[in-house]
């Protein structure tokens, strides 16, 4: 059993309790978010420190087509 602390930057996002250690390349979701694994780092025997790089949201949404609407 691992303890792994996964990081974005230098903040800490989880700490699991895990009996698989993360691969650099893989996919993973943390808290609803999409991100990939770019480093893992051994601090001790059974503490593991994963960088993790999140895909970024785009948060523009269409805008609403409004010529339908009557005008008054």
């Amino acid at each position: 059993m691992f303890v792994v602390y996964f990081l974005e930057d230098k903040n800490i996002l989880l700490n699991q309790l895990l009996k698989r250690v993360p691969s650099v390349g893989e996919n993973i979701i943390i808290k609803g978010r999409k991100g990939k694994v770019s480093s893992v780092d051994h601090i001790d025997e059974k503490k593991l420190h994963v960088q993790v790089i999140f895909e970024k949201v785009n948060k523009n949404k269409l805008v609403a087509d409004n010529s339908k609407k009557k005008k008054r």
